[in-house]
């Protein structure tokens, strides 16, 4: 409970330093002990049974948190229930981490809540909220909620959430047809195979996508200026590194710059961003993005057909004209604010990189070397140890292996 603990620890450092001569008498030790404040458990316990009312499928308990004067918050509550009450939840929990009484029988508590995909999520999904509390007749309601500062929307915060359920999929869609959303679907189950074949190493095997039904929107999901993702069709979410427990990932679709593609080209956009899923524990901070990226890329135009010159055309007409980089790109090439042709020259210079692994050294050992980076505890060093340990060879020479290639393909 918020206050109690560190009460308790308090008083008891005091009693310390008095034994030790330190402090004052000994004799107020023992028996200034304030009573805990009963609030914080009273509210959990309030939060459990809405968190049962949502596993239940019970909208009436889901809105009965809230004070009978909260008419519009209840009313509220309701809407966001029936928003989400076709999403498959496995688990939905609240855990209070701070209570502040604010005045006689009124408190603002911090919370948090987790909840799971059924089938889907071997972690949780993670949001902050702040609510707002009364006490009426000895029982905590609820009179408001949102989200705490800079937490991420949910989907169902948006508008009643359509659920379809791929093969290897599920897709959960507001705003967007059911037609556009059962075609994310299929290319969502045609990635996942296309993924597994070309990153070897176990991974769930199956992919969550949000449609949001703006960028706009799809900016609130991401808890982020929509701006910088306009020309960017999907970006998939999750903790860089984490095991079977990690917070689970999620790719975001912007219906815009998504909705102008053709379909090779949505499917590689889904493919790309199911990679990213399938190699989340095996990236970290450690993890360079032309390697990330252009193993997403390597992975979405395996086995396609096509050229380089048709999937790396900016950085062929680089080439062309006598503009071959003089090694591979920084982490601040891949910023989605800067310039859309620089950009596109980083992800097609990562992917060259790892085309070149793969057909020079063989693809698995292409996966073993993007694990090898992601395992050394920092970034400093990482690539080095990796092209020495799995490749054996150095980064002046790969380097130098790489401009070659580079130039053979595009030139």
């Amino acid at each position: 409970m918020a206050g109690q603990g560190s009460g308790r620890a308090r008083r008891a450092a005091v009693c310390l330093l008095a034994l030790l001569g330190l402090a004052g008498p000994l004799g107020g030790c023992a028996t200034d002990a304030a009573p805990a404040d009963p609030a914080p458990g009273e509210i959990q316990r309030l939060l459990d049974r809405r968190a049962q009312a949502v596993l239940a499928h019970d909208p009436a308990a889901y809105a009965a948190a809230f004070d009978p004067s909260a008419t519009a918050a209840a009313a509220a509550a309701r809407r966001e229930y029936a928003n989400l009450a076709d999403v498959p939840f496995a688990s939905w929990t609240y855990r209070v981490t701070d209570v502040d009484r604010t005045g006689a029988g009124r408190a603002v508590a911090e919370a948090e809540l987790d909840y799971r995909i059924r089938g889907h999520d071997s972690g949780p999904v993670n949001t902050s909220l702040v609510l707002e509390l009364t006490e009426r007749d000895g029982r905590w309601r609820l009179t408001a909620e949102r989200n705490a500062a800079g937490a991420a929307q949910q989907l169902w915060q948006q508008g009643d959430v359509e659920v379809v359920h791929g093969a290897r999929s599920l897709v959960l869609g507001v705003g967007q047809s059911d037609a556009r959303l059962r075609e994310l679907a299929a290319q969502a189950d045609r990635a996942v195979p296309a993924v597994s074949a070309a990153w070897p190493k176990p991974w769930a095997g199956k992919v969550v996508i949000l449609a949001p039904g703006s960028l706009d929107a799809m900016g609130r999901l991401l808890g982020a200026p929509a701006a910088g993702y306009r020309g960017i069709a999907a970006v998939t979410t999750g903790e860089s590194g984490g095991g079977p427990d990690a917070p689970a990932d999620r790719v975001i679709v912007n219906p815009e710059a998504y909705g102008v593609l053709g379909a090779y080209g949505r499917q590689i956009v889904l493919t790309h961003e199911t990679t990213h899923v399938a190699t989340r524990a095996h990236t970290s901070a450690s993890t360079p993005m032309w390697l990330s990226e252009g193993f997403a890329d390597w992975a979405a135009y395996r086995g396609g057909g096509r050229t380089a010159a048709q999937t790396a055309p900016e950085l062929g007409r680089a080439v062309r004209a006598g503009l071959v980089p003089p090694g591979l790109p920084d982490d601040d090439a891949f910023a989605f604010s800067g310039d859309g042709e620089a950009l596109a020259r980083a992800y097609e210079s990562g992917w060259l990189a790892c085309e070149l692994i793969a057909g020079a050294w063989g693809e698995e050992r292409l996966a073993d070397f993007y694990a090898a980076v992601a395992a050394h505890p920092r970034r400093e060093g990482a690539v080095e140890k990796a092209l020495h340990d799995v490749l054996s060879t150095t980064p002046e020479e790969f380097t130098a292996r790489w401009r070659a290639y580079v130039t053979e393909r595009l030139g």
